[in-house]
C-alpha cells in the first residue's frame, strides 16, 4: 500500500510540474502583451490591449475545452468540433449578410445584435443536428459526424457561389470577416461571451468524473452507471455553445483546437480531464497571446493571427495523421 501511495504521489507531482510551468508561461505572455512598448502611458495602452487580451483568453479557453471533450466523445484524437459545420455556417451567415444587405450594413450594423443572431443561429443548427441524428448507438455518432461534414461542404459551396456574385468592394469587407482576428474585438461583446463561456465551463466541471469514465469506453461507462447517450447529448450541446460563442466573437479557427489538444495530451500524459483541459486552456492562451505579441511587434500586423494558426494547426494535423498511419 505504501508503494502504491508513493507511486500515486510521484504521478501527481509529475503532472503538476507541466501545469505549473504552463501557468507561469501563460501569465508571462499576458504580462508581456500588456506592458511591452507601453512606455508608461497606461491610460492609452490598457483600454486598447486589455479587451484583446480578454478575448484571446476566452476564445482560447472555449476552443480548448470544446476540442478535448469532443475528442473524448468521438474517441478520436484528430477530430475537432469544426467538423460539424459550425464554422461553415458562420461563413455562410457573413456571406448572406453582405450579399443581401450590402457592405455598408455589414460594416455599420449593431455588433451586439449581429453577435447574438449569429450565436443563436449556430447553436440552433448544432442542437437541431444533434437532436435529429443522435440516437442510442455508437453508429449514430458516426452518422452525425458524416452529416456534419456533408452539411459543412454544402454551406461552403453556397458561400463560394454567392461570393462570386457580390461586388469586389463588398468582397473585401467580407474577406476580413471570414478569418479570425483579435484586432477588432468589440468590447461590449466580451461580457456576454464571458458569461456564456463561464456557465458552460462550470457545467463541464461537474461532468468531469463522468467524462473520465466515458473515456474508458461506452460499455465500461454503462457498467459503471454512466449513461453514455445522455452524457453525449448534454456535452455536445455545451460544445455547441462554446464553439458558437467563440466563432461569433472573433471568427472561425479550424485547426487551433487540434493543435492545443494534441500538445496538452503530449505534455500532461494524463487520462484525467481536469488536468488535460487545464493544460489545453493554458496552451491556448500561450499560443494566442504569444502569437499576437509576435504579430504586432515583429510582423507589424502584416498578416492575421488566424492565418498563422491555421497553417501551424494544419501541419500538426498532417503530422498526427501520418504518425498514426505509420503505426
Amino acid at each position: 500500500m505504501a508503494d502504491v501511495a508513493a507511486s500515486q504521489r510521484r504521478g501527481e507531482l509529475g503532472t503538476a510540474r507541466p501545469l505549473i510551468l504552463l501557468a507561469l508561461l501563460a501569465l508571462s505572455c499576458c504580462a508581456i502583451f500588456l506592458t511591452i512598448g507601453a512606455q508608461g502611458n497606461w491610460s492609452f495602452v490598457l483600454p486598447i490591449r486589455a479587451p484583446k487580451l480578454v478575448a484571446m483568453i476566452l476564445v482560447g479557453h472555449a476552443i480548448a475545452f470544446s476540442t478535448v471533450v469532443f475528442q473524448t466523445l468521438s474517441g478520436n484524437r484528430i477530430l475537432t468540433p469544426s467538423i460539424m459545420g459550425v464554422d461553415a455556417l458562420y461563413g455562410l451567415i457573413q456571406t448572406l449578410t453582405v450579399f443581401f444587405a450590402g457592405m455598408l450594413f455589414a460594416a455599420n450594423s449593431n455588433s451586439m445584435t449581429l453577435f447574438l443572431v449569429q450565436t443563436m443561429a449556430m447553436i440552433g443548427f448544432a442542437l437541431a443536428l444533434y437532436g435529429t441524428l443522435l440516437g442510442r448507438g455508437a453508429r449514430d455518432l458516426y452518422k452525425l459526424l458524416l452529416i456534419g461534414v456533408i452539411v459543412g461542404v454544402l454551406f461552403r459551396s453556397l458561400s463560394g457561389f454567392l461570393q462570386r456574385l457580390i461586388d469586389p468592394n463588398a468582397f473585401v469587407v467580407l474577406q476580413d470577416r471570414l478569418y479570425a482576428s483579435f484586432n477588432t474585438v468589440e468590447t461590449e461583446l466580451l461580457t456576454v461571451a464571458a458569461i456564456l463561456i463561464g456557465l458552460v465551463t462550470l457545467a463541464f466541471w461537474r461532468l468531469l468524473p463522468q467524462l473520465d469514465v466515458l473515456a474508458l469506453g461506452r460499455d465500461t461507462a454503462t457498467s459503471l452507471g454512466v449513461d453514455p447517450v445522455a452524457l453525449m447529448r448534454l456535452s455536445l450541446g455545451l460544445i455547441a455553445v462554446l464553439v458558437s460563442v467563440s466563432t461569433a466573437l472573433v471568427g472561425p479557427v479550424t485547426f487551433f483546437g487540434l493543435l492545443v489538444a494534441s500538445l496538452a495530451v503530449s505534455l500532461v500524459g494524463s487520462r484525467r480531464h481536469a488536468e488535460t483541459l487545464l493544460a489545453a486552456s493554458l496552451i491556448a492562451v500561450i499560443c494566442l497571446v504569444g502569437g499576437q505579441t509576435l504579430l504586432e511587434r515583429l510582423l507589424h500586423f502584416d498578416t492575421a493571427l488566424g492565418i498563422v494558426i491555421e497553417f501551424v494547426g494544419g501541419l500538426v494535423f498532417l503530422a498526427i495523421v501520418l504518425k498514426r498511419g505509420i503505426r
